[in-house]
């Protein structure tokens, strides 16, 4: 990752006053904070507690008429409370800002390479970017997230993206009139629409509908609120039944000092298991049997957040526990891919929009062409198996396969003029040769070009013309050696003889040959490079 540029003198953000009739004018970017911070951003009014199905339905209704306030609200405390609903959004945000992602020129010209090297190097320098990234994945959950641009200005004079501030959802609001767009600032509480090229806005649309009805969190609430009644009722039905039952009897004659005693050791038996009681008095502990009342409850508790992992992934056997099959988990899982590359293509679609597009417009011009975010979203292969796919369409069916997709394919960067690289075996690679790879090299014949063709054909003929004679003359050797021995035992006599099959080998042995491979392969390498250039 590219280091930060050092930056002229960072600007001071908010302490001006933001003009929207005057500033928006301006064609270039707006330096001052539009949505300061407040310390009352921090403060919420909790719309969850006391929640009721009445009161639920007032929030949305809020919603629907342009206040998203309570509505925004809400949702921040229902991924607060409920740790099953936090994981499984956390899950599907942590599946994007997980992949890789590249910004690709718009086209191979020079220009246009170089638009895309500065982009990159611009969000590089954004501190903690993947951290940006799930900012604004925040929409899966609310529908709208939003996030200011701090500009800047670097050392070579270019404006550049010093930060992306998050901004509470609770921010926007709609004019009921026009139904615009609206953000809440502190010298404009009633909301003014949003300038041009300084607002990041993601939507998530998990159906049709108005903005603020398209999250997620907007579909799962009933659940949500079906479970923290069943929550509460356990806790309370945990509490009752959770422990035995103490019951103290006394005598009816006791006095009130024995009434009071007694009570007393009944709440000590509760806290310190220990207490003092007159011989007189009674404590009995009575067993709860309520074993089918905590199945409903916990069924309950299950079925909702089953529901929810239905809402956020799009099945269940992936978060939650419970049977299924291998291929059943697989299927599943695939299911989920796709809503990974769904978020990842929107996602790159809003930062081109809202990101890109300005940094190339205020340092290039609004007619320069806009490079391209593109995320990996390739699902994790099997190399071996992929290996075999391409050793099969090459050498079996003589697919002609270009270098370049080979080592994009694999991950493997090119090799540099005169780099060193890795060669196979020779030996082994000549032992392996066999009639099961006579189609295997028939494809890689078929490879080859015209120039290179005629060099491995000339030195085949060459290889074939010089070993006859080099093979006819150690193999005379060998059967002179044979005919000297007269007989099959004698000859295995000589043979078991260490120092004398060692002579004979000395004897066997040829230079020639020895020159005669060298060469070939020195040629074979030179008609390879052939092929690769």
């Amino acid at each position: 990752m590219a280091k930060k540029k050092k930056k002229k003198g960072k600007l001071q953000q908010g302490t001006q006053e933001w003009r929207p009739a005057a500033d928006n004018k301006k064609k270039s970017p707006i330096r001052v904070r539009v949505a300061a911070g407040d310390a009352n951003d921090k403060y919420s009014e909790y719309p969850s507690e006391g929640l009721t199905p009445r009161r639920l339905a007032r929030i949305f209704r809020q919603a629907d008429e342009g206040n998203i306030r309570s509505q925004m609200e809400l949702f921040e405390e229902m991924e607060e409370k409920d740790t099953h609903l936090f994981a499984q959004l956390q899950t599907r945000k942590l599946a994007v800002t997980g992949l890789d992602y590249e910004i690709q020129p718009f086209s191979e010209s020079e220009e246009d390479e170089e638009i895309a090297a500065f982009v990159a190097d611009t969000l590089s320098g954004i501190e903690d970017f993947d951290s940006k990234l799930i900012d604004m994945l925040d929409a899966i959950g609310k529908g709208i997230s939003i996030m200011e641009i701090e500009w800047d200005v670097n050392e070579e004079g270019r404006n550049v993206i010093d930060n992306l501030e998050y901004i509470h959802s609770k921010k926007l609001c709609w004019d009921y009139r026009t139904d615009e767009m609206l953000i809440m600032t502190r010298e404009h509480p009633e909301g003014i629409p949003l300038p041009e090229n300084k607002f990041v806005v993601h939507r998530y649309k998990a159906r049709s509908g108005h903005e603020s009805r398209c999250g997620l969190l907007r579909v799962i609430a009933w659940m949500y609120l079906f479970k923290n009644y069943d929550i509460k009722d356990w806790i309370s039905f945990c509490e009752v039944f959770g422990m035995p039952l103490r019951l103290g009897k006394y005598d009816p004659s006791a006095s009130e000092d024995d009434k009071k005693q007694l009570e007393e050791a009944l709440i000590s038996l509760g806290t310190d298991a220990a207490g003092i009681i007159p011989s007189s008095t009674i404590i009995e502990f009575i067993e709860s049997n309520k074993t089918t009342s905590t199945t409903a409850y916990e069924g309950l508790a299950r079925y909702c957040d089953e529901q929810i992992s239905k809402a956020v992934l799009g099945q269940t056997l992936t978060s939650d526990s419970g049977g299924g099959s291998y291929a059943q988990s697989k299927t599943h899982n695939d299911v989920r891919h796709d809503l990974t590359v769904a978020d990842a293509k929107s996602l790159a679609v809003t930062i081109r929009r809202d990101i890109i597009k300005p940094l190339v417009e205020y340092n290039f011009g609004p007619d320069a062409e806009v490079p391209i975010l593109v995320f990996d979203t390739r699902e994790a292969e099997d190399l071996k198996e992929v290996a075999e796919v391409y050793k099969i369409l090459a050498c079996d069916m003589g697919l002609e396969i270009p270098i370049a997709h080979i080592y994009k394919k694999f991950g493997i960067p090119a090799p540099d003029d005169g780099e060193e690289i890795l060669r196979p075996n020779m030996v082994t690679r000549t032992h392996q040769l066999g009639e099961e790879k006579q189609t295997e090299l028939k494809g890689l014949k078929n490879m080859l070009t015209e120039d290179a063709q005629e060099i491995v054909d000339g030195m085949a003929q060459q290889m074939m013309q010089y070993s006859d004679g080099i093979f006819r003359g150690m193999f005379d050797k060998l059967a002179e050696f044979v005919e000297q021995q007269g007989s099959l035992e004698k000859l295995k006599e000589k043979l078991n003889d260490k120092k004398i099959v060692k002579k004979l080998f000395e004897q066997m042995r040829s230079d020639k040959l020895e020159s005669l491979l060298d060469e070939a392969v020195c040629l074979s390498e030179m008609a390879g490079r052939t092929v690769m250039q």
